[in-house]
């Protein structure tokens, strides 16, 4: 599993039959930062995962990739490597909570 943070969501209106109905959202990934642990530092790429939890612009959430997207409810016949499993309430780094949701949505 892997934390990213939503930065927006994909529209496409023509996919494979088995990605209709399925919302799409761009994700940037976030490392906790080598130099400073109290803090995240973005990924350089982005990714597009299926959202099965209801997850929204500017949360923090847990995704997986690769064989296991396809183990989420509802994805084993659907053609998806990404797919958002849960939101982030709090993140804990060496005994410090360096993301909480409430107060990023301050």
């Amino acid at each position: 599993m892997f934390l990213a943070r939503v930065e927006g969501t994909v529209v496409a209106t023509k996919k494979d039959p088995n990605m209709q109905g399925r919302k799409l959202l761009l994700l940037r990934p976030q490392l906790v930062d080598e130099k400073d642990p109290t803090r995240f530092r973005p990924g350089v790429n982005t990714i597009v995962a299926v959202d099965s939890v209801g997850a929204g612009v500017g949360e923090m959430v847990m995704f997986t990739q690769g064989s296991s997207a396809r183990l989420a409810p509802g994805m084993r016949d659907a053609p998806v490597d990404a797919v958002v499993i849960g939101i982030v309430d709090t993140v804990d780094v060496l005994g410090k909570v360096i993301y909480h949701a409430r107060a990023a949505s301050a």
